[in-house]
């Protein structure tokens, strides 16, 4: 993973006046606002291509495939996914738990139902509905609670308190009810995608199974009426007929996407658990292609590029097209200091790529930039540029483009992109102040310049 594996994200989870937790957010939020939310958020081309490879099926048959709907990774090790805007949000932590790709895929196909269901905008009324009745409680309670102390009734005044509280206990049952249906809801949506493209639902009910179990280890009593989600048995008990009598309930993963999987996994437990954790993933086949992958990761962590290298060129030779290997070992150049090997193996992973990820673009023009003469850095400003018109909310992208065109001497260039940088890292008046300097060394009028303008302009919307 790059240097943006632990950015921070966008994502909060919203609560009404009366407490209650609620599973999306209540507005799509940038990056900008992400940044100051403190949800660290990964990059990474591998995972990306693979989730999207997963995701993409699926939101074709819900109706979504032009909806521009992203995937956003992020770092955290619970078993859990959400949607905020047209963004789903799923967690390294299930990607790592989820031992085939039909378990994601089926917590995407559950996802997707909530985007194509509309279930984030009926939730905001249903919110709005919760506040007036809490707020209408409590001011009839605060009404009786005066009136009683006026009337010197005690019994009253107490009764105030009663009306207040229960209000807010009718509000906070009715949303969690109100999301249990919806929740049930995506879960039957998510059946009728998976049967639309020839998938099985079987990776949904072991999700499912997995919960039921983690809550039965708990020893915990739970009220299922204190719950936003139904509870997993109960969500098994009406999804299992209906699944089990679909043609594809028994058909399996491919051996080849299965392989990119245990890749992800692999590469997810070395960069957030370590050698440890990669031992035990694999410890049943400690020799295969993810565990070799594993184990030359957690070598180049460890700060021994050499072996890194050696162990990452064996993997190369027995998948030579696999562009990620070769990204993997531009990261390990770089860190050996060898920037003109490292421009080639990135040139080769960018050549290899088929999702054409800016993610590596960017890496191959910080290995050029690294390279130290004007050529090179010419070039890197050409390949970091493309790779932003493609991924326009990556600050590292900004900042690095801000290094070549100031070691090119355009100052008004690099005071822009260094503008960039801080917006799309939530710091809004570090990003005015930069535009402000831009602005002075850019003609007036020009596309530069109008674009500072609309970075001094801008009034991030800081709604949490």
């Amino acid at each position: 993973m790059s240097s943006a594996k632990k950015k921070s994200g966008f994502f909060t989870r919203a609560a009404i006046a009366v407490g209650v937790a609620v599973q999306f957010a209540l507005a799509p939020l940038s990056p900008a606002i992400a940044q100051q939310q403190r949800v660290p958020i990964v990059r990474d081309a591998e995972i990306e291509a693979l989730v999207s490879d997963y995701a993409r099926p699926i939101l074709r048959a819900a109706g979504l495939g032009k909806s521009g709907i992203d995937i956003v990774l992020v770092n955290d090790r619970s078993f859990n996914a959400f949607v905020a805007g047209r963004r789903i949000f799923i967690n390294t932590g299930a990607l790592l738990t989820a031992e085939t790709p039909n378990e994601i895929i089926g917590v995407f196909a559950h996802e997707a139902g909530h985007l194509a269901g509309g279930h984030q905008e009926r939730l905001r009324a249903q919110l709005e509905r919760a506040q007036t009745i809490a707020i209408v409680a409590t001011l009839l309670g605060i009404g009786a609670a005066v009136g009683g102390a006026l009337s010197d009734n005690s019994a009253l005044a107490r009764s105030g308190g009663g009306i207040a509280m229960g209000g807010a206990e009718v509000a906070r049952r009715g949303l969690l009810g109100y999301q249990r249906a919806e929740e049930s809801s995506a879960d039957r949506s998510a059946l009728t995608y998976l049967e639309r493209t020839g998938q099985s639902a079987r990776g949904m009910l072991k999700t499912f199974e997995r919960f039921a179990s983690a809550l039965a280890l708990t020893g915990s009593r739970v009220d299922p009426y204190q719950l936003s989600h139904p509870m997993p048995r109960e969500r098994i008990a009406h999804l299992q007929t209906l699944a089990s009598q679909s043609a594809h309930f028994n058909k399996t993963d491919s051996a080849a996407l299965q392989v990119r999987h245990d890749l992800m996994r692999a590469k997810i437990a070395a960069y957030t658990e370590g050698p440890a954790a990669t031992s035990r993933l694999f410890r049943n086949n400690p020799r295969s292609l993810p565990a070799l992958y594993a184990d030359a990761i957690n070598t180049h962590l460890r700060g021994r590029p050499r072996d890194a290298i050696a162990k990452i060129d064996r993997l190369i030779a027995t998948q030579p097209n696999y562009a990620y290997f070769h990204e993997l070992r531009g990261d390990m150049l770089v860190r050996a200091n060898q920037p003109g090997e490292a421009i080639k193996a990135y040139a080769r992973a960018q050549k290899l790529d088929g999702s054409k990820s800016p993610i590596i673009q960017i890496s191959y023009g910080k290995a050029l930039l690294s390279a130290g003469d004007q050529k090179a850095t010419r070039e890197a400003v050409r390949q970091i540029s493309n790779a932003l018109s493609r991924d326009r909310e990556n600050p590292d992208g900004y900042m690095l483009l801000a290094q070549a065109y100031g070691r090119l001497g355009s100052i008004g260039e690099a005071e822009l992109a260094s503008a960039e940088m801080h917006y799309y890292s939530g710091s809004f008046q570090e990003a005015r102040i930069f535009a402000t300097r831009a602005q002075q060394k850019l003609k007036r009028g020009s596309p530069d310049w109008v674009r500072a303008q609309d970075i001094i302009n801008a009034r991030p919307n800081r709604k949490k």
